[in-house]
């Protein structure tokens, strides 16, 4: 136990079922449970969470509950379910894109939040939707960080990717590269590196050193490769700067990632997408967690997709998900009067 005054309430979305969400928190959820330092609740249908305990973890069970104080009562190798009765495992098309199982995920994300922002949970983990399938079930949203960032009301949200020797926060994510280079803006960067250091804060480090990557190759060279760099990002980091954040840049992309890889700094700005996507991918594949930040909620992700291509085979790997639920775990702890 934590010594804490109770246990953290994370809930966690099951995702898109014909996916391996389902799969990865059945593999996932008994090591958080034996931990005794949080409470986890799955939110979800209870045949389909049911289902796949029997297969990856037998000698648990899940236990319907009404209310998130239930979580920690239900009993010696149990997994409470908030059940939202919303998908008969009948009638998922494992391995498919389709409305009724991207339907039911985006059910499962708007009761968490619901919950998350009643204060009735400290924290989302949530496991992978699909955007077609979200899409086709009528929920035209980017994915899980711009749906929360409508259902919380929230104006300004980043994306970060999270491991223990690389952390990115990105300007930009699901856009084209012609938008994320419209989005490469004085304002938005300076409110990413405050959203940055804060989370960095949160985390437990108290004076966080932040690279700013440039959005051109070698960040501009001096404007011979582009003017956004000195225009736009250096501005930005020249405010943030004067307010006592210690924000390095625009700096190099490629050699300020590995700078940040080799301890030199604790986050790296980035620009867009695959400028933080594609060093994380390589060098934290297995146990990268994805965390929307600016939010008024606690929310951290596995750092992959649905997988179609392996559901229902048995193979997906649990590292991610054990990840996400450490890290949603520390972000409670380190925020003021959640436990109390």
């Amino acid at each position: 136990m934590t010594g804490l005054p109770r246990m953290a309430r994370v809930a966690i979305t099951l995702g898109d079922a014909a996916g391996i969400g389902p799969e990865v928190i059945a593999k996932a959820i008994p090591h958080e449970i034996e931990l005794g330092r949080s409470a986890p609740i799955v939110y979800g249908d209870i045949r389909v969470v049911a289902q796949d305990l029997a297969r990856y973890s037998p000698d648990w069970t899940a236990v319907a509950i009404t209310d998130p104080d239930e979580a920690g009562e239900t009993g010696q190798n149990t997994v409470a379910v908030m059940d939202l009765g919303n998908t008969d495992p009948d009638s998922v098309k494992v391995g498919t894109v389709d409305a009724y199982t991207g339907g039911a995920a985006y059910e499962c994300v708007v009761r968490a939040a619901e919950d998350a922002i009643a204060g009735r949970v400290d924290a989302i983990v949530t496991a992978p939707l699909n955007k077609e399938a979200m899409h086709l079930a009528g929920h035209k949203y980017d994915g899980h960080t711009g749906l929360l960032g409508h259902l919380t009301g929230a104006r300004n949200y980043f994306m970060v990717l999270g491991s223990e020797r690389l952390k990115v926060i990105h300007i930009s994510t699901h856009v084209s590269v012609a938008d994320a280079v419209g989005r490469v803006k004085k304002d938005r960067i300076l409110a990413c590196i405050e959203a940055g250091d804060a989370h960095m804060r949160e985390l437990g480090i108290d004076t966080p050193r932040i690279a700013v990557c440039g959005l051109n190759p070698h960040a501009g060279e001096n404007r011979l490769f582009g003017d956004e760099d000195e225009d736009e990002i250096r501005p930005a980091v020249e405010a943030a700067a004067a307010t006592g954040i210690m924000a390095s840049g625009p700096l190099p992309a490629d050699s300020c990632v590995r700078q940040a890889y080799e301890g030199r700094f604790d986050l790296v700005v980035v620009m867009y997408h695959d400028q933080g996507h594609v060093p994380m991918k390589l060098v934290a594949f297995a146990e990268g967690v994805n965390v929307t930040v600016g939010l008024p909620i606690i929310r951290t992700s596995v750092d992959h997709g649905t997988a179609f291509d392996i559901a229902g085979q048995g193979i997906a790997d649990p590292a991610n998900m054990r990840s996400a639920l450490d890290y949603a775990y520390k972000m409670v702890i380190n925020r003021p009067n959640v436990l109390s």
